[in-house]
């Protein structure tokens, strides 16, 4: 147990602290301490400053809240971003997704997209983030450097992918990615089969006895568009959802990505199985693929995170800017202004997020003991005046332009805005020249 009387390694005292949990509070004028990584102190101002620390920061006019959780993503698809858009999701994957894949995609690839995704990130207040992507052991160790958190998923799929010849082999190498980084601090190794119509029920049945061996997350695209359902209603006799719950992969381990075409029997399924739903609007939104109905999910018991999906298809990793959709689609689909408020869309980025990933006991709200994973918002902004509630002005009228500094595990990767580990003018002259180059040999 660390040393309660030892002095806070840093104080922050923002104008408005929002712990997300319990639900609802906003607490003006607290104080937050950090000791060894960890949340050591929350209370009043006043109080707060008799305790000793080593560092003492104000944050006028700014809210802190816990890191965002973007839960589902591409990373290194961020090279892709613009390349092929404005197209349906069958067309935008076979026709040049795809190929484009095929071409491009390699260790350096991925190292350099992920960078960029990363970076991204951080400056938009994200301070963990679920990967879905190929050579995950690269993107792992920019993760490693970075001080990010993260969901690495390794990617199975019935046919060949960089990285791997055939499922089994991604399986091995992912067992051996797990095996290494299984006591990882900020690290988590998932499995990513890609989606109920890219995995036969043999490699889905390896998978689930993998995750129930290893205790690890099954983080998959389902039901993302009608088309996806249809198909399996006609190959398979039931839908997807249905499908995946015969072969034994829901439950409380289980991340369902999109989930915009959603029936009674599919919310039961959910529910009953304790699955965790990830929706990524924008990106259902770009491709015509359909409105999960959050609102109705959310009454129902489900635990509803968000993500930005890749950049290739949204085209950004902003998550504030994805939550402020979310709240505004919801109550569109529910036919409510009362849906998915201000301080719900908050959660749903923060603690439903962590829920799903299953870091809820680390991360996703500001609680005694968990990691000191937090984000500070300037509210001072014109377009943010006058706060009356500052929780509605972040998801309503902020933007990841108020995102001013964040901290991972008690670490300062954000200060004033500007990355404290990445090169950011590196990074972009990287991404220019990938673009440069693909460009040169791809036909939109």
């Amino acid at each position: 147990m660390p040393d309660q009387r030892a002095p806070l390694d840093l104080l922050l005292l923002p104008t408005w602290l929002v712990p997300v949990e319990p639900a609802g509070v906003v607490l003006r004028e607290y104080g937050l301490g950090i000791r060894d990584g960890r949340i050591a102190l929350i209370a009043p101002r006043a109080e707060a400053l008799k305790h000793p620390a080593r560092e003492v920061r104000e944050l006028p006019d700014q809210l802190l809240s816990p890191g965002l959780i973007n839960a589902h993503g591409h990373a290194a698809m961020t090279l892709f971003r613009g390349l092929a858009d404005d197209l349906p999701l069958m067309s935008w994957l076979q026709d040049h997704i795809w190929p484009a894949e095929a071409k491009w995609v390699d260790e350096e690839f991925v190292r350099d997209g992920t960078e960029l995704a990363i970076a991204e990130q951080l400056k938009g207040g994200i301070s963990c983030f679920s990967d879905m992507y190929f050579f995950p052991e690269v993107a792992s160790e920019l993760v490693h450097k970075s001080g990010i958190r993260a969901q690495m998923t390794i990617p199975v799929l019935d046919f060949p992918t960089p990285g791997a010849r055939d499922a089994d082999e991604a399986l091995r190498k992912g067992l051996k990615l797990f095996d290494e980084l299984k006591l990882h601090p900020r690290i988590k190794i998932a499995f990513g089969p890609h989606a109920p119509y890219s995995v036969s029920d043999d490699k889905l049945e390896n998978v689930r006895m993998l995750a129930e061996e290893l205790d690890a997350g099954i983080h998959m695209h389902v039901h993302e568009t009608a088309f996806e359902v249809q198909q399996s209603l006609e190959l398979h006799g039931m839908r997807p959802l249905q499908r995946l719950a015969s072969l034994g992969l829901l439950g409380p381990r289980f991340q369902a990505v999109h989930m915009t075409q959603i029936s009674d029997e599919d919310i039961a399924l959910l529910v009953e199985s304790n699955s965790s739903v990830i929706h990524c609007p924008e990106s259902n939104l770009k491709l015509a693929s359909g409105f999960c109905p959050v609102e109705k999910l959310w009454q129902a018991g489900v635990n509803v995170a968000i993500g930005t999906d890749g950049a290739a298809s949204n085209n950004d990793l902003d998550l504030l800017g994805e939550t402020r959709t979310a709240a505004l689609l919801a109550k569109a689909v529910a036919g409510s202004a009362t849906a998915l408020n201000a301080h719900s869309a908050l959660r749903m980025a923060t603690l439903n997020g962590a829920r799903a990933l299953g870091l809820d006991e680390q991360t996703g709200s500001l609680e005694l003991g968990k990691q000191a994973d937090l984000v500070a918002f300037d509210l001072a902004g014109l377009a943010q005046q006058p706060v009356y509630d500052p929780v509605s002005q972040l998801i309503y009228a902020g933007g990841r332009s108020c995102v001013r500094h964040l901290w991972v595990g008690g670490k300062q990767l954000l200060d004033q805005g500007r990355l404290t580990r990445l090169d950011e003018e590196r990074i972009i002259a990287n991404a220019r020249a990938w673009g440069a180059r693909i460009a040169d040999q791809h036909s939109i």
